[in-house]
């Protein structure tokens, strides 16, 4: 498969990862052929990046950390909670509950697996993934930090509803009356999620400092209270690191998106400052830095596309090479593994 711009896919190409609604419901299923207005479609919904097949590389299989009927269910359960927090009644933590134990149960098995974010975002599923990415980005990191299974699922729970406020109507929850600092929490979603969810008995008062902190920094510039390292929740200051690394590399803001490669290197250049440095590094092992699928440009000319990743080594993937030969000559292929070949580098990312 190919991970490829909404912009380069033509009518024809078979679709490669199944595209989901918010609800959990398939919009298009893997192993259909991509019409003129299935295309028109997804441009439309908000799609930007999506799977395709390729004949050269249809061997390949990404392994998921977190299982796709996992992601499903993860992003039916908070479609349900953001369904009862609109009509003003209480969410279903038992759904949320067997949501993160799931969750955890997959990371826990495949722990040395780097994540692949490769839900496709449309703009009716947009809150979902992110919520489901931040989630799994934050109990990976959080597993190999060595955390107990009491504070993961507290880890996990706060991380999948953290930003829970933003669907809040009820402005009682908001704080208008405290300053902010940095910048403006124009919607009080942080607030707003902190008082949905500290009125919880089932919900731990650590959980729902997530939603409240996941936009403080270390160093006193977040909000909405503008505090330091040393009044961040320990587990918020991990969900921080999460959310902005998916912030990044989503379309919210499609001006600013970036590519994992380029938003990891944003992420480097925050720890000490917006993140504890521990996180960070714990962070860049969990992430596929070059996703497989990905076409590449290597500093020797070649260009080819990712089909495996080493575990450790998340700057050092393995590289499909395609010389196409001419007319009916069958096409040399070639593999390149970057964490033999020490003198080859990846110079750019084609989208």
């Amino acid at each position: 498969m190919k991970y490829a711009s909404i912009d380069n896919v033509e009518p024809g190409h078979v679709l490669a990862r199944s595209i989901y609604a918010s609800d959990g419901r398939t919009l298009l299923n893997q192993g259909v052929h991509l019409t003129v207005g299935m295309i028109n479609q997804l441009r439309r919904v908000g799609v930007q990046m999506l799977y395709i097949e390729n004949k050269y590389t249809d061997d390949i299989k990404i392994v998921d950390v977190v299982s796709e009927e996992t992601r499903r269910q993860a992003r039916v359960n908070l479609a349900t909670a953001v369904q009862s927090v609109q009509g003003g009644k209480d969410i279903n933590t038992k759904e949320i509950s067997v949501t993160v134990n799931n969750v955890i149960d997959d990371i826990l098995k495949n722990k040395d697996v780097l994540l692949h974010l490769s839900d496709i975002r449309t703009d009716d599923n947009q809150l979902f993934i992110h919520s489901q990415n931040t989630c799994m980005i934050a109990t990976l990191i959080g597993v190999k930090l060595g955390l107990p299974i009491p504070q993961l699922k507290d880890l996990a729970v706060g991380a999948l509803l953290h930003d829970i406020g933003k669907v809040v109507k009820d402005k009682s929850l908001a704080n208008d009356k405290l300053p902010t600092y940095a910048k403006e929490d124009s919607d009080n979603h942080t607030w707003k999620g902190f008082n949905l969810l500290r009125k919880r008995h089932d919900i731990s008062v650590v959980s729902a400092h997530i939603p409240l902190q996941h936009h403080e920094n270390i160093d006193g510039s977040g909000f909405p209270r503008g505090v330091d390292g040393t009044e961040i929740q320990p587990l918020a200051k991990i969900v921080a690191v999460a959310n902005y690394y998916d912030n990044l590399i989503s379309n919210i803001n499609n001006d600013n998106q970036l590519m994992p490669h380029e938003a990891c290197e944003v992420m480097m250049g925050l720890a000490n400052t917006y993140f504890e440095h521990d996180i960070v590094i714990k962070f860049l092992e969990s992430i596929a830095i070059y996703p497989t699928g990905t076409s590449v440009l290597l500093t020797n000319s070649e260009v080819g596309i990712v089909v495996d990743q080493h575990n450790g080594l998340p700057a050092r993937p393995i590289i499909r090479i395609i010389n196409k030969g001419k007319d009916d000559d069958e096409p040399e292929v070639k593999e390149i593994d970057l964490a033999k070949e020490t003198t080859i580098f990846i110079k750019k990312v084609y989208n």
